[in-house]
């Protein structure tokens, strides 16, 4: 049994294949994902997602290289995370990579969510590219471990890794994990206490190896899970268990609770 913790089924690639990849992420014993806010534009679909589905679960939040699209209030997240099946804030962090120039307004955008996590009591979900220190400090500065969360899709070192533990979080590592040369992945995988450990695919992009360079989808997280047991020497039925209960715990979900939301 896995748990894919970070998807996108609203976009494109996936919401056109949508009933297919729900039931090859049955036949691959996938019991639960969690589609996550990208822009509050989108929001609605991926809020309709979690609605429909009693095995899904969703997000609310603005991705931090979103740079055209309105910016969200503290009373604007509040407001959202009420509704049902709604479990944690974001995705949102910084992301240095891919914008350049002044991006003060990225620490901005970051710091609501955060306080928005700590109005609502819900987890965050926080990206972070090329930006770990300043992430790391927003995150000291505004009370994120009140709340904790998950540092999804993690390529950073682990020092940064643990830091973020000491705050409280959890880490989740993704299909970039089965790629030949990414050492630094396979590093903090080996190295991360079980009981804060996550996996997803953040379906469509980074599928795993052997599908790598084409759709990703929630039924490959089977195959983050296999190489993060090869890596730690441990059998996949552990590491899909401990995963899961992770999942469950962290965003306040009954894995045997069937949701259907208004």
């Amino acid at each position: 049994m896995f748990v894919d913790s970070h998807c996108h089924l609203d976009f494109p690639e996936l919401a056109a294949e949508l009933p297919r990849v729900l039931d090859a992420m049955a036949k691959a014993r996938v019991t639960h994902a969690l589609c996550i806010s990208v822009d509050l534009a989108r929001w609605p679909a991926v809020h309709a997602l979690a609605r429909d589905h009693a095995h899904l679960y969703a997000t609310v939040g603005v991705h931090p290289d979103q740079d055209e699209t309105p910016e969200p209030t503290v009373e604007d997240l509040i407001r959202l995370a009420a509704s049902p099946k709604i479990v944690a804030i974001g995705e949102t962090g910084l992301d240095y990579y891919r914008l350049s120039g002044d991006l003060e307004w990225q620490r901005t955008r970051f710091r609501i969510h955060i306080r928005a996590a700590v109005a609502t009591g819900k987890p965050l979900v926080i990206h972070t590219r090329a930006a770990a220190e300043d992430t790391l400090r927003v995150m000291r500065e505004e009370g994120a471990q009140q709340v904790g969360g998950v540092m999804h899709c993690f390529t950073e070192t682990w020092d940064v890794a643990a830091a973020a533990l000491d705050m409280g979080f959890h880490v989740s590592i993704s299909g970039i994990v089965t790629f030949k040369n990414a050492t630094t992945v396979k590093d903090v995988a080996t190295r991360m206490p079980l009981d804060r450990l996550l996996i997803e695919t953040d379906a469509p992009y980074l599928a795993p190896v052997p599908y790598r360079g084409k759709t990703n989808e929630p039924a490959y997280v089977a195959f983050v899970g296999a190489e993060v047991a090869r890596l730690r020497q441990a059998p996949v039925n552990e590491i899909a268990a401990a995963t899961s209960a992770n999942f469950f715990r962290l965003f306040g979900i009954d894995p045997g609770e069937v949701v259907h939301a208004a």
